[in-house]
């Protein structure tokens, strides 16, 4: 069984007293890991009889929690933007103190829908499940965590022919109708376009106008689309450093990462075979996401970002941390050399927050490329004191 980094943070949490609200992805674990949650009540709402009796009366919640004739009992919802009304419930449940609540859910999105649904506000604790990171997981090689991602439910797969079948299920039951749902439009063509697109442009700093262009729809209208991955946690927004003394024409559009890779691949509508260079493009979308994971368990204060001078310099990805910066290159190479370097020695020069740039490659070990830059294995990400990590850690305030 995999251990998930998560769960001594939610035991730590529950333990003190604290409700949760955890929300992730579908498939990423989060039944799983509230599996070993004792709980005084279970309710799934993915089942259609369950959910049914919530929507017509959620006050019905607030009656059971009372028959359990229990001090504090704990409560685990299952999936609660089904009946996003049942937060209502949840929320005076949790100011008079009559339970704790473990609430699940993977759309932000349908929780704040409604003027009367919130997110509870400083009354819970709010967590985020991924999926499998290198600290819990390794891949079998690198070439599978490119092409077939990192659900837990794929991962544990051995045969590639059903990991193709469970990643193509993926997609077709799950961004192909329950995301799309969400786009609350007409015109369902332009939506499953867009979907292709932004699984082909995963990574990339986005040009909202050929998109729209591509899709048939106007900007705005992708800009939604964008907002709405998002929310359904499917997409990670990563924001440029747009701060200089030195430059005036930093890039300032984001970049959007599709949460795995292997359902990239699938919406995108690509092969297993691809060849090295797209390979390389892959890698740094995968360094990325396990950058943008760590930070979550380990730095929460802590954002990914990158920076881009369009006529000049760039560095593929940015820890900002207390006001201080760690820069990482991503390089599909087993021998980087200075010239690897090049960019981030000259964001070190430009921002004194920086003192270390990393350069995250295929090589065997560790090696110094110059004075401030080391190239490190991508393995290394797997240790929270080691290397790109331990220099995000060396940021922490005293």
């Amino acid at each position: 069984m995999i251990r998930r980094a998560l769960a001594a943070t939610l035991r730590h949490h529950l333990g003190r007293g604290k409700s949760v609200l955890l929300l992730g992805p579908r498939q990423t674990g989060k039944t799983t890991l509230l599996g070993d949650v004792p709980a005084d009540l279970r309710v799934e709402l993915t089942e259609p009889r369950e959910r049914q009796r919530y929507e017509k009366d959620p006050s019905t919640l607030r009656d059971e929690v009372a028959a359990l004739r229990a001090r504090r009992p704990v409560i685990v919802v299952d999936e609660v933007q089904r009946v996003p009304e049942l937060l209502n419930v949840a929320q005076g449940l949790i100011d008079m103190r009559r339970a704790q609540f473990v609430l699940t859910g993977s759309s932000a999105r349908k929780l704040r829908r409604g003027r009367e649904v919130n997110l509870l506000p400083g009354r819970v604790v709010s967590l985020r499940l991924d999926p499998l990171t290198l600290e819990e997981s390794m891949p079998r090689t690198l070439q599978e965590a490119l092409t077939d991602g990192t659900l837990p439910g794929i991962r544990i797969e051995d045969s590639a022919s059903d990991r193709e079948d469970d990643l193509r299920s993926y997609v077709e039951t799950y961004l192909e109708e329950e995301v799309r749902q969400e786009a609350l439009v007409k015109r369902m063509a332009p939506f499953s376009r867009f979907l292709e697109l932004a699984a082909l442009e995963s990574g990339h700093i986005v040009n909202f106008a050929a998109m729209a262009s591509d899709v048939g729809a106007s900007a705005p209208t992708v800009r939604g689309y964008y907002e709405i991955l998002d929310d359904c946690l499917v997409a990670e927004r990563v924001d440029p450093i747009t701060r200089s003394v030195t430059r005036k024409k930093l890039t300032r559009s984001s970049r959007y990462l599709l949460f795995d890779l292997g359902v990239r691949r699938l919406a995108a509508g690509e092969g297993r075979r691809l060849g090295p260079e797209r390979m390389g493009e892959l890698f740094e979308q995968f360094v990325g996401l396990e950058l943008i994971r760590a930070c979550r368990l380990h730095f929460p204060s802590a954002r990914v970002r990158f920076w881009r001078d369009p006529d000049g310099p760039e560095v593929d990805w940015v820890v900002e941390h207390h006001g201080g910066y760690v820069p990482v290159e991503v390089k599909w190479t087993d021998r980087p050399g200075s010239a690897d370097a090049r960019h981030l020695n000259v964001f070190l020069s430009e921002h004194r927050g920086a003192k270390q740039g990393f350069i995250v490659c295929r090589c065997p070990r560790a090696l110094a490329v110059d004075n401030r830059v080391d190239a490190v294995p991508w393995q290394t990400l797997a240790d929270p004191a080691k290397a790109v990590l331990a220099a995000v850690r060396s940021l922490d305030r005293p």
